[in-house]
């Protein structure tokens, strides 16, 4: 019989961690019994994009392992406002706001996690934080914090350079008392983060000892940065949203087909369920054939956030392009498109302009700079001058292909 392996040590072999409060205890803590654990996300867009990715999974990795995640949305927090990782203060966002992106971020992970007969739970922490009196919190709570300790932590030093509100210096009390209730409420004993969160819950580790006389215990996730030193999830053409409206499929495979191929087999442990022997054999590809895992990692990888039939469709479409490319093979009828209407060619208009509004450019005077160094596609004929003319003459069958790069594509079709 196959032994199951350790939920922490599964974390550790496939990369997701960085820094523990004690290691040893929590690999014994999570062979012995099941742990309920948590992780918080405040509401400051509706969409979750590809950065977040790395605590997502790492939530579905401990449900696959019978443990109990918990997914915090932080309704209260997100109106404070996090300092950590940031060189100046979040916008205030209105409660309005905050309410609505937490209803579609509960929408976005209830396709990834199972919250059926409390296998995971979903809490807001406004139910309890905007409830706080707040002299009592600071009979109560503050008393347990040292200012000296808080203006040493990583986030307020970088904060402080800029100017720091008041506001934003009582988060880490905030997220500390998180840990505290759901460990008094729900027997939660794990907090995970990302890097930048390691202060943050250190203190709910250690306010939890103060007031319980017990021990908790805490996981950062590593920053996560690509071959060429971006950050995870930073693209030419912007984030890579989890939200379909936002990103659509093909445009989610792609984003993970054009991995550099330093990345690919650190991508395939932190963003795909297959099996780390399965892995090992793709490591050993060498040349054209690391094609194979590429493909291998984008199907994955929008499996398990679109779905099986969008990610089928868009390895169809992938498939299409390439042979197209290739002097073979039919147009593909999968990849993003948008409509054009007739009286708006009857003038013309610019190539670079069209490269802008299909989203395969931030903005023309970028689209411009593709076109002139080469990288602008028009119908799979590169393009030299950033200023031609488009006209509905150039629509057969009424439609055109553009081409941005080896493999980012928009049709554009005419009403």
């Amino acid at each position: 019989m196959k032994t199951r392996k350790n939920f922490y040590d599964i974390l550790k072999e496939r990369g997701f961690i960085g820094q523990t409060t004690n290691e040893n205890c929590l690999r014994q803590l999570f062979s012995e019994q099941k742990v309920t654990f948590y992780i918080g996300f405040d509401p400051t867009a509706s969409s979750f994009h590809v950065g977040n990715l790395v605590p997502i999974m790492a939530l579905t990795h401990g449900q696959r392992q019978g443990h109990q995640p918990i997914f915090l949305i932080g309704g209260g927090t997100g109106l404070v406002g996090d300092p950590s990782d940031r060189d100046r203060a979040r916008p205030i966002m209105s409660r309005q706001q905050i309410n609505q992106n937490a209803r579609f971020l509960k929408k976005q992970v209830s396709r990834i996690l199972d919250f059926s007969q409390n296998r995971a739970l979903l809490l807001n922490n406004a139910d309890w934080l905007v409830k706080l009196n707040y002299i009592e919190f600071l009979r109560d709570f503050g008393v347990h914090f040292s200012v000296n300790r808080l203006l040493n932590s990583e986030s307020v030093k970088i904060r402080l350079k800029k100017g720091m509100s008041f506001l934003e210096f009582n988060y880490q009390l905030l997220q500390a008392y998180d840990f505290w209730h759901q460990f008094k409420n729900y027997n939660c004993l794990v907090q995970m983060g990302g890097s930048d969160q390691w202060g943050n819950i250190v203190a709910g580790v250690e306010l939890i000892r103060c007031l319980e006389n017990k021990e908790a215990y805490g996981i950062t996730f590593p920053l996560i940065k690509t071959a060429s030193g971006k950050k995870m999830g930073k693209t030419e053409q912007g984030a890579i949203w989890l939200d379909p409206q936002k990103t659509s499929a093909y445009e989610y495979y792609q984003f993970w087909i054009n991995t550099d191929d330093a990345d690919v087999i650190k991508f395939l442990h932190l963003f795909t369920f297959l099996p780390v022997e399965e892995i090992k054999n793709y490591a050993r590809l060498k040349g054209s054939e690391k094609r194979k895992a590429k493909e291998i990692l984008a199907f994955e990888a929008t499996k398990i956030i679109h779905g099986q039939k969008a990610a089928e469709k868009a390895r169809q479409t992938s498939h299409c392009l390439f042979m197209k490319d290739k002097g073979q093979g039919k147009r593909a009828d999968l990849i993003p498109m948008i409509f054009l209407r007739e009286e708006e060619l009857k003038k013309g208009i610019l190539i670079s302009k069209l490269f802008a509004v299909s989203g395969l450019s931030k903005s023309i005077s970028e689209a411009r700079r593709l076109i002139t160094q080469g990288g602008g596609y028009l119908d799979g004929k590169r393009l030299v001058d950033p200023n031609l003319l488009i006209k509905k003459d150039n629509f057969r069958g009424g439609e055109i292909i553009l081409r941005a790069g080896k493999k980012i594509y928009c049709k554009i079709k005419v009403k």
